[in-house]
């Protein structure tokens, strides 16, 4: 009887990881710019279901080519994702930061994970269901975004190139000629 529990038991958790393995996504950013490189980010379904796959339907869409890290604070974060104003491919980027997809804004799904170095997180304004498609990856530990920004990636590979993505000016870390990602894509 032990042994039938026990065969059980394995076939159930070959089961759940199998599973998981399937929701189990990775967003490829290809760097370029003054500095380039692939950041690779594993996205969080079980953490914060919808902003996974807004960023998976905006990534498919190609949405993401072209789109500079447009603020960039040295030891907090670099910020990009403005699909809008963004795209280095089009000109100025005197609105990037202000701009977002056509889909509607989603509902935060705050969770307990902490913002340290190589969480990805969704950028807002004030209103906390208003985020669209802008994200950011932190440089460094930053716990007074916990429980405030919903949390969906960390990066598994790299963060070298987190880090030397060029920095911005002043308070608000506006890039001039910023790095940019030239391809995303889902790895399943």
């Amino acid at each position: 009887m032990k042994k039938i529990i026990l065969v059980l038991t394995f076939l159930l958790l070959g089961t759940i990881n199998a599973i998981a393995e399937k929701e189990r996504n990775v967003l490829i950013l290809d760097v370029a710019g003054e500095n380039s490189g692939t950041i690779k980010i594993e996205l969080l379904h079980e953490v914060a279901p919808l902003h996974v796959e807004r960023i998976i339907t905006l990534t498919n869409n190609g949405l993401y080519d072209n789109v500079a890290f447009h603020r960039v604070i040295e030891g907090f974060m670099a910020q990009t994702g403005d699909v809008q104003f963004g795209r280095v491919d089009q000109g100025s980027l005197q609105k990037a930061g202000i701009g977002g997809s056509d889909l509607p804004d989603l509902k935060a799904e705050f969770s307990p994970l902490p913002f340290r170095k190589g969480t990805v997180g969704m950028a807002r304004a004030q209103n906390p269901n208003s985020a669209n498609s802008q994200f950011f990856i932190m440089f460094e530990e930053a716990p007074f975004l916990n429980g405030q920004y919903t949390v969906f990636g960390r990066v598994i590979s790299g963060q070298d190139v987190v880090d030397a993505i060029k920095r911005g000016q002043g308070q608000n870390g506006a890039v001039t000629d910023p790095d940019y990602i030239a391809s995303a894509r889902i790895e399943e």
